[in-house]
């Protein structure tokens, strides 16, 4: 059967949905130069379909621009076609950004507090989902053989992130029945949200080749153990020195960083618009489930809505390295470079 290899150029809606437009794949030296026509309102289509309401309706164009860094071709070796697309910016006609890109949003972020308070955020995500082929039971959490039951698709999807460039740091059954986690080593907060779009699709990618799906809902059901998204931040200063840690403060919270903290402590409530934006996401963030209910810190406590997570070592120079915090009250129903723009914006304010 003959074929025509394609390419996806792709962003993240407000949604936290993956979508864009395709072409023929001999076009794509021309396309990675010009990029790809858009449209300012399908940034609104929601996580069900309908269009949310939209300042722009039916006006208005513009340009989907790669990444070419952010390049994904992946060929599971099953006879379907490989997985080929990129992540990228949304730009005016002129070539301008678009002021309501995502992705731009947090490169911005991420330019205004290395100026102003010299710090770069170094990033990683825990992400867990479902796997409806897991053929999981009671008590299953943490189960070697949960691993055992749910077949090839750990070794499927670990072999999809390696060929990706994203080797994972862990791999593991989690506590709900059919639930997994996986998280990846830190790296600066842009390629840390790109690798957790890739992840994301790369787990559904996998799902869908062996019949199956896989779900990041943070509640499939009322009385249901949720997904979270929990995004681990350390601070390190432009020559890449962690300055998260001083041994000398409470906990070994350095004094910057207590700043950083407080901002985003003073406006988790309106945060949580964007970190965990969904009516399931309030069913998982309820007491006693090991999310996040409450507006607060806590010293190495699962329930805290920022973790000041555990280090392993008895150095000083280990201590600093692995310091970091934890943002709990988050899930995959937001836009990661949103969610992660709006917390380094909080923390900005608390610097300031």
């Amino acid at each position: 059967m003959i074929r025509q290899p394609l390419t996806m150029f792709c962003y993240t809606d407000i949604s936290g949905r993956v979508r864009g437009k395709g072409f023929p794949s001999h076009l794509l030296k021309k396309r990675l130069q010009s990029g790809i026509a858009w449209t300012p309102t399908n940034i609104l289509i929601t996580a069900l379909g309908p269009i949310a309401e939209t300042p722009w309706g039916a006006l208005g164009d513009l340009i989907l621009m790669p990444d070419h860094d952010t390049e994904l071709h992946l060929d599971f070796e099953d006879e379907t076609p490989p997985e080929h697309f990129f992540l990228g910016d949304i730009l005016n006609t002129d070539g301008t950004p678009w002021d309501v890109c995502p992705r731009t949003f947090l490169k911005n972020t991420m330019l205004e507090l290395r100026e102003q308070a010299g710090i770069v955020p170094h990033v990683t995500f825990e992400h867990e989902f479902t796997y409806s082929g897991a053929n999981g039971r009671d008590g299953d959490g943490y189960a070697l053989d949960a691993v055992r039951r749910h077949g090839r698709f750990g070794e499927v999807f670990l072999a999809a992130l390696h060929e990706a460039g994203l080797d994972p740091d862990s791999y593991l059954p989690e506590y709900a029945q059919n639930q997994f986690e996986v998280t990846c080593p830190p790296t600066n907060a842009l390629r840390a949200c790109d690798q957790a779009v890739t992840l994301r699709e790369l787990a559904r990618a996998s799902a869908f080749r062996l019949g199956h799906e896989v779900s990041f809902t943070p509640k499939a059901a009322p009385d249901g153990v949720g997904n979270g998204v929990h995004v681990h931040i350390s601070l390190r200063d432009t020559q890449g020195s962690p300055i998260s840690y001083d041994a000398k403060h409470s906990y070994g919270v350095s004094e910057r960083a207590s700043y950083f903290l407080a901002g985003i402590h003073r406006h988790m409530r309106a945060l949580t618009a964007f970190t965990a934006p969904t009516p399931p996401s309030y069913l998982r963030l309820v007491p006693h489930t090991w999310s996040a209910a409450w507006t607060n810190i806590g010293y190495r406590h699962r329930e805290a809505a920022i973790r000041i997570c555990p280090t392993f070592g008895t150095s000083e120079k280990a201590i600093e390295d692995q310091y970091n915090f934890e943002y709990k009250a988050m899930d995959a129903t937001g836009n990661p470079y949103i969610q992660l723009g709006m917390l380094l914006q909080a923390g900005l304010l608390g610097l300031r």
